[in-house]
């Protein structure tokens, strides 16, 4: 699931470095939180209503096996085929199997965050199969080479001019970065795209168990469009995106568009049950659902199996101060944000991702605004404390911990040290702060003052208080 070579003090550092994003991600990340405020001010009792979404979701959860049985059966009898991957490969090789079988040279596809994940696009075109985006954002990012950097917004990042000088490319000539000439050249781009597709792939919001439906939620009309023009839908879906039935799925949609953008719903909400039959005017002669595991399945029964709740909204990109500073690509792989820094290490290890579980401040943000409870932060202090029982710390930190416990443990070496601190660090300090630290203390003092310790430590003056001897300064 890697997508940058960079290591991540590098990403972070580049991500720091490009002033661009540092204007679009806070003006986005504004405008969607506040949309989110007051879509939850207008619902009045939206705590209610989060509890009941989280209710929902971790009976889902709890009871996945059963419900994608049912689903599979009522996928099938409305006529469609049902696919498992338990790998990301796997479910690449079905998608390759059905392009192959329908001698398939087009494909073109809604947003999906589910197939950015199994890195989808890159196994088609190396087979000389042409893949379009039609999502805006998803083309825009496509035409520059590069990955979503929000999970509804992927373009965040870009500027109109930008994205004129990226479709001027395709267009072969020069294009003004006026939004109704970018739109009107897109739409006709894509337009041709939808009509000349063999296959359309598309993700999948949430299936319906009792119906064997999928749901498609979108702002654009292109979801729409992949899924009916093509006589080929391929549906790709996380094992865990399902409700039971539509009453539950009137829940968690009516939270997933008031988290993600503000809307009460979105402008297009499409539900699809198989292929068409006799008596529908469109539709896709075929339709297949791969439903993918991916290390899913392992994150269950498990301390982080909340986290299997989530429905993609981006709320808590939208509120959390990290993300704010460094955008999504910093964090490395498709899943940006505080559930990204929770989930990737899950999907993928920490052998390359033990950075993340430390991109964040522990505000409790991202916990506050999730619309289905997933106790983010709480899981990111669980991944700490594995890395820490599982030996992913540097030897630095390990000795440092190792001192510190054996002065806390130590009362007389405890006070020696902490009364020779003041003194120790007086060479650092200016006006009562240290403002430039030295080695591990570099970190901190490269953002921010850390104060000198104080001359006399609490437990002094407190002995001295208790004791009624002279008052500390």
């Amino acid at each position: 699931m890697s997508v940058q070579p960079l290591e991540f003090f590098g990403r972070v550092d580049k991500a720091l470095m490009d002033e661009q994003l540092r204007k679009a991600v806070p003006f986005t990340q504004d405008r969607l939180r506040g949309g989110r405020f007051q879509a939850a001010d207008e619902l009045g009792n939206v705590e209610e209503w989060r509890n009941l979404a989280a209710q929902i979701r971790m009976h889902t959860i709890e009871n996945l096996d059963s419900y994608l049985e049912q689903l599979t059966d009522n996928v099938e009898k409305n006529g469609g085929h049902v696919h498992f991957a338990p790998t990301a490969s796997d479910a690449v090789a079905h998608v390759l199997r059905i392009a192959k079988e329908k001698n398939a040279r087009s494909v073109v596809k809604s947003k999906s965050m589910v197939s950015e994940e199994i890195h989808l696009n890159k196994h088609l075109e190396a087979e000389g199969v042409r893949v379009i985006e039609s999502d805006l954002g998803e083309y825009i990012i496509q035409l520059a080479g590069e990955t979503p950097s929000h999970l509804i917004a992927p373009a965040i990042h870009k500027t109109r001019t930008q994205v004129a000088e990226l479709f001027s490319g395709v267009a072969g000539r020069t294009l003004s970065d006026a939004t109704a000439e970018l739109c009107q050249f897109a739409r006709e781009e894509l337009r041709r795209e939808f009509l000349e597709a063999d296959i359309g792939i598309s993700g999948c919001n949430f299936a319906v168990a009792e119906s064997g439906s999928i749901v498609l939620i979108s702002n654009e009309g292109n979801a729409r469009l992949t899924t009916t023009l093509p006589k080929v839908h391929i549906a790709i879906m996380g094992m865990e995106r399902l409700v039971p039935t539509w009453e539950e799925l009137d829940i968690v949609v009516s939270m997933l568009t008031r988290s993600a953008t503000g809307q009460k719903i979105s402008v297009y909400m499409t539900a699809m049950s198989g292929p068409r039959r006799p008596e529908d005017i469109d539709g896709p002669e075929e339709f297949h659902l791969i439903i993918l595991d991916n290390g899913r399945s392992d994150i269950l029964g498990t301390a982080y199996q909340e986290v299997l709740k989530c429905i993609r909204c981006g709320a808590c990109l939208n509120v959390c101060p990290v993300y704010r500073h460094i955008g999504g690509h910093a964090y490395g792989g498709v899943y940006s944000g505080p559930i990204g820094a929770v989930l990737t290490p899950l999907l993928e290890g920490y052998e390359e991702w033990k950075e993340l579980p430390y991109a964040s401040s522990l505000c409790g943000a991202c916990t506050e605004v999730c619309p289905v409870k997933i106790p983010l932060h709480d899981l990111l202090i669980e991944h700490r404390k594995d890395e820490v029982e599982n030996g992913f710390t540097s030897w630095q930190e390990k000795l440092a911990f190792k001192g510190f416990g054996y002065l806390t443990s130590h009362p007389f070496l405890y006070d020696k040290a902490v009364r020779a601190s003041h003194m120790a660090t007086g060479w650092l300090s200016n006006e009562g702060v240290i403002e430039t630290g030295p080695g591990p203390l570099a970190g901190w003092t490269n953002v921010r003052d850390l104060p000198r310790p104080a001359k006399q430590s609490f437990r002094e003056w407190w002995k001295n208080e208790k004791g009624g001897g002279p008052r500390g300064s």
